[in-house]
């Protein structure tokens, strides 16, 4: 290692120029040759895996990480991706930089948010503690040198999609201390994370990328250095769209002075950004100070991750998609996995012939910030060759179009075009409120419209920034069709030259002839089967991403019409839903002996799910969110008061359809013999709260055991319910563990507006051990005091940001 004490921050600030310093300020920092800084980039997404530069380990999703309930389980993902970030890093170390956009720690307030799936859970202490092992993971434990950076992502209130930009999240003082903050002090405190991204979204009506909050509580909470990065293209929004201040100049003046260090805009080019903190210079909105806090705090990161040592001294594997993360990202997706209910049809006997039906049956999707997949295992893949007889069907209908007595056909490697040859057929995907891909049958590939409008048959799917392969059907009542084309906003016609295009501007009738209709098949051959599994879900860049949110709940209708008729086909049937997100299936709950979930599992995911389906596997996912019964039970989504509008699980007083924690074991629990350490405890105590723990089933099983609290007196609104700590225990049939799960009483305080601290009462708070937030198996009760009403600190003020 070489001698650090040359390379301290201050040491290389003396030694910039100005120029050099305003250069270091932009996501693509240049090199500084004469002092030996090379060239450094912000921003390699890590969210579940390397995202945008090639093949990679495809890990499941944030949200069905989280599922797991199990930190170890989490730090050991986070670190294999941060190993496979060091390695495309040593291979192209301009474009990929070690700092890292992970994790998202915005509470999942609203299961409508487009980005539900980068998120952890609808709590916020259990956020934290997630996040903060996936971010110690990707950082690392060297003494001295991160593995990554990571950045917690998005800094503040930031849970809608819907004109993300313009939006103010307004937030009451306790939802912003109680609800908000708190995931992200978490990581922060521990030292897991050691840089924030700002969100698009106001605050309060202030931008985010302003907010007093930046320097006045995020970075009093770490004991290092705390880089700030925009979001892209956000500081531009300060004078653009937010219109907050009169030009770029005074917007990005504002942004630095409000703690953003780093400017993720006009993509590689750092000249904009340059150009307006130098006009800022000339006319005094900021001054050389301003620019040396904010290179410091990057110059700090960049020295933790050896950005100056030699060649050699790198401590961190050289590894991308190994045998070893292979298996891991198949545990990961196993533990993923949350049985829903379950009357006893699962696990499925080896001699069980099963039909895989639905769209997500044989096939695995990714989302924008998913890996390039080295390979994958569908739901179909990891049950065939494992049980005597499997078959499978998409379940969609297959068509063909026409225009007057024209059919459309798929010429090789060209547009589609109307002429009166055989017509292609094109299988229907419904993706939910009339949005459809169309799969050309000849070739699997989808259709889109190219740059020039021409539809194409060259596409794998919906995906990109841009989604241009989605449309929907309007009907008249001739019985013909509009097609509209959704990302354009325009119907297809037909050009002169017999193309089908967007850019005709006359719209062409199309004629819709039902060649096969997928649910029909698709009960038949569940009819032929002893069990069927009916694969169903969401893609991850339709109806809801970022950029676009949720309208609701509803499971797409041409996914229930399908589930309904292989049940009637076949009562044996089992749901098994892969999605971002969590649906209303209140019709399967009602009518099917097994409903699974788990969130897009990444390359390994066929091979968990049949590990489960099949019982080698104990299903030992539990959820993070409250899955409600309908979406009439939800707030706008735009109301950020958790408290003053009921949701979450912690003030929904509503019947959930499936509530926080839940999930099934295939084995069966007993609770007994609750004790705590003390019935009394002071403020600032911890409580040691144990549970005998028995399996009393015949099969070995996973048991996650969840102690809640609830405050039985209090002088303000208090949650219904509060997960306080949890614990994974494994046994054996006729095993019993004691399991003893933590208190901590400051972890009780709430926000008092009167003294602007958190504040802890005298109270008797219920303590709830139990399988879920709403099944709770024993209950007893600990009295805190603190010689009356006790005050605790806001946040731990210390380090660089005393």
């Amino acid at each position: 290692m070489t001698d650090r004490t040359h390379h301290r921050p201050d040491d290389l600030l003396t030694r910039l120029t100005l120029a050099e310093k305003l250069g270091l300020l932009h996501q693509w920092q240049a090199p500084v040759p004469r002092l030996g800084l090379p060239a450094f980039r912000t921003g390699t997404e890590a969210l579940h895996g390397v995202a945008w530069l090639g093949e990679a380990t495809v890990f499941p999703q944030a949200v069905g990480l989280a599922a797991s309930w199990n930190p170890q389980l989490v730090r050991a993902v986070g670190a294999a991706v941060g190993d496979e970030v060091r390695a495309k890093h040593r291979a192209d170390p301009r474009r990929v930089g070690l700092n890292v956009w992970a994790p998202v720690v915005n509470p999942l307030r609203d299961p409508r948010w487009g980005r539900n799936e980068e998120g952890w859970s609808e709590d916020p202490w259990l956020t934290g503690r997630l996040a903060t092992d996936y971010a110690f993971g990707l950082r690392g434990e060297h003494p001295t040198r991160l593995r990554t950076a990571p950045t917690l992502k998005h800094f503040l209130g930031y849970n809608n999609e819907t004109d993300r930009a313009v939006t103010s999240s307004n937030l009451p003082p306790r939802v912003l201390h109680e609800y908000e903050l708190p995931a992200f002090r978490a990581p922060l405190a521990a030292g897991a994370s050691v840089a924030v991204m700002a969100s698009y979204n106001l605050v309060d009506g202030v931008p985010a990328h302003l907010s007093p909050l930046i320097d006045g509580k995020l970075r009093g909470w770490a004991d290092d250095e705390v880089m700030v990065v925009g979001d892209a293209g956000a500081v531009g929004n300060i004078a653009g769209v937010q219109a907050h201040l009169p030009d770029h100049v005074a917007g990005f003046a504002a942004a630095l002075r409000a703690g953003v260090d780093s400017f993720t805009e006009d993509d590689e080019d750092p000249g904009p950004t340059v150009e307006r903190l130098t006009e800022a210079l000339a006319r005094g909105l900021i001054d050389e100070s301003d620019v040396d806090r904010a290179v410091r705090r990057i110059l700090s990161v960049r020295l933790r991750l050896g950005d100056l040592d030699p060649p050699g001294h790198d401590p961190y594997a050289d590894v991308v998609n190994c045998p070893a993360h292979r298996e891991l990202a198949r545990e990961a997706a196993r533990q993923s996995i949350v049985l829903l209910g379950n009357d006893g049809l699962l696990p499925l006997a080896p001699e069980t012939r099963v039909a895989v039906l639905g769209p997500l049956a044989d096939t695995v999707l990714t989302d924008w910030y998913s890996g390039t997949l080295p390979y994958a295992v569908s739901a179909y893949d990891g049950l065939l060759g494992r049980l005597r007889e499997v078959t499978s069907h998409p379940g969609t209908d297959r068509i063909t179009l026409h225009v007057a007595h024209r059919a459309v056909r798929c010429a090789e490697g060209g547009p589609l075009t109307l002429d009166g040859a055989t017509p292609a057929e094109f299988d229907v995907v419904d993706w939910g409120d009339g949005v459809l891909a169309l799969r050309a049958v000849h070739n699997g590939r989808y259709v889109g419209a190219d740059d020039s409008g021409a539809l194409v048959v060259d596409r794998p799917g919906p995906g990109g920034w841009v989604v241009r392969e989605t449309f929907r059907l309007r009907h008249r009542p001739d019985g013909t069709a509009l097609l509209h084309h959704l990302a354009s906003g325009r119907y297809v016609g037909v050009d002169p030259d017999g193309r089908l295009s967007v850019a005709t501007g006359d719209p062409a009738a199309f004629t819709v002839r039902l060649r096969v209709d997928g649910a029909a098949e698709a009960a038949a051959l569940a009819a032929a089967a002893d069990v069927a599994v009916v694969v169903l879900g969401n893609h991850p860049m339709v109806n809801g991403r970022e950029t676009e949110d949720r309208v609701d709940l509803a499971l797409p209708a041409g996914q229930l019409d399908l589930l309904r008729a292989v049940h009637a086909a076949n009562p044996r049937t089992v749901l098994a839903l892969t999605s971002s997100y969590p649906y209303a299936v209140g019709w399967a709950r009602e009518h099917l002996p097994a409903v699974l979930w788990s969130a897009h599992g990444g390359q390994e995911h066929g091979n968990a799910l049949a590990d489960v389906l099949l019982g080698a596997e104990d299903p030992g996912g539990r959820l993070t969110q409250t899955w409600y019964a309908d979406t009439a039970e939800l707030p706008d989504l735009l109301d950020y008061d958790v408290i003053g509008a009921d949701t979450t699980y912690l003030y929904h007083r509503g019947e959930p359809l499936y509530p926080f924690g839940h999930g099934l074991s295939y084995a069966e629990f007993d609770y007994a013999d609750l004790r705590l350490s003390t019935a009394t405890a002071h403020v600032g105590e911890e409580v040691a709260v144990s549970v005998e723990v028995t399996n009393t089933g015949r099969r070995p099983g996973t048991e996650v055991v969840q102690l809640y609290t609830r405050q039985r007196r209090s002088r303000v609104k208090q949650p219904l319910r509060q997960l306080r700590d949890f614990a994974r225990v494994t046994l054996h049939p006729g095993c019993a563990a004691r399991v003893t799960l933590r208190l901590r009483t400051a972890d009780l305080a709430w926000w008092d507006e009167t003294r602007a601290a958190m504040v802890v009462e005298d109270a008797t708070h219920s303590v709830l051990v139990g399988r879920s937030a709403r099944d709770v198996r024993l209950v007893g009760a600990v009295t805190v005091t603190g010689g009356g009403e006790r005050s605790t600190p806001a946040a731990r003020r210390s380090g660089a940001a005393r």
